[in-house]
């Protein structure tokens, strides 16, 4: 229980005030979708960059927590698929997009501020590892399939034009990269730039945290009760426990083992309802399993928490 008080429920008041807050009309819609754009277009991608630019890449990189993770990843993505062509008879649009649900868990808004909590600032390595993979390796996949099932018959060229593109227009990709590019180059950014970039980083998680609150109100948790039941088992339980199996295998770290299964169990981000909106496949899906999935993992990731000690 005082893991529940103590680690989970701050994290999960911060998106309850922001939900109330817009429910009871103390704070605007239009404010919150302002305040959204703030943090996923510049200070999450600032935190990225920073975090990215300053941490050692050949200590932080472990194969072991990158191949447990993304195999569990990739095979929950293909669960989600299979499952919604072969259970609930989906057109195979519609299967991409759940399957989506069930690769992206929410790394950034949910399992930065849970893990700092449960182990402290100093145990995020293998976090910001995941979180620099994440995006390319979530959206490389889910757009990868999801245009060669649109475009079946197209040439590979124009697959990977449309691939790229997305890619690309990805403020988060853009600031990990960029993170990356400072890293091994070795430049050292000036104090001045890196104490700004602290100030804005420091806004990130809460602000983060609040206005997810307020988009979680648009979602309405209305109809395809089984495929949302399947996306939230998926994605709250298979995902973290694959993690587990694999990473005690291949014998990863604990500190490093700690965030697989940690960030495994988060519940699907924004980006998930993201996805299903810019290809207009499964969005009834991906925005109530975004909502019941974030509530749900109140109590599962307690379970997963006390799991690990």
């Amino acid at each position: 229980m005082q893991i529940l008080l103590d680690i989970i429920l701050p994290v999960f008041l911060v998106i309850g005030f922001g939900y109330v807050a817009v429910w009871r009309g103390v704070f605007p819609l239009s404010g919150v979708d302002g305040l959204m754009k703030f943090t996923q277009g510049f200070a999450i991608p600032c935190l990225l960059f920073q975090a990215i630019a300053k941490i050692d890449i050949q200590a932080s990189f472990h194969p072991g927590l990158l191949f447990s993770f993304y195999s569990g990843a990739a095979a929950c993505f293909a669960l989600g698929m299979f499952g919604a062509r072969i259970l609930l008879k989906r057109d195979w649009e519609d299967c991409v997009a759940i399957g989506f649900c069930c690769l992206f868990s929410n790394s950034v808004l949910l399992g930065l501020p849970i893990s700092e909590r449960a182990f402290g600032p100093d145990a995020l390595t293998g976090n910001y590892a995941i979180i620099a993979l994440h995006s390319p390796f979530c959206y490389g996949l889910g757009i990868t399939v999801m245009e060669v099932t649109r475009n079946r018959g197209e040439s590979v060229a124009v697959m990977a034009r449309a691939v790229g593109r997305a890619m690309f227009r990805n403020a988060l990709v853009l600031a990990i990269l960029a993170g990356f590019a400072v890293n091994l180059l070795g430049v050292s950014l000036p104090k001045v730039m890196d104490d700004a970039l602290s100030l804005v980083v420091r806004a990130a998680l809460p602000a983060a945290l609040f206005s997810l609150g307020g988009v979680l109100l648009q979602y309405k948790p209305e109809g395809d009760k089984l495929a949302i039941a399947m996306v939230c088992i998926i994605g709250l339980c298979i995902h973290p426990a694959l993690v587990w199996g694999m990473g005690s295998a291949l014998s990863v770290p604990p500190d490093f083992f700690q965030s697989g299964v940690l960030t495994a169990a988060m519940a699907p981000g924004v980006n998930a309802y993201i996805f299903a909106n810019m290809y207009g496949r499964a969005r009834r899906v991906a925005a109530s399993s975004v909502l019941i999935a974030t509530g749900a993992s109140v109590f599962t990731v307690w379970l997963w928490l006390m799991a690990l000690g």
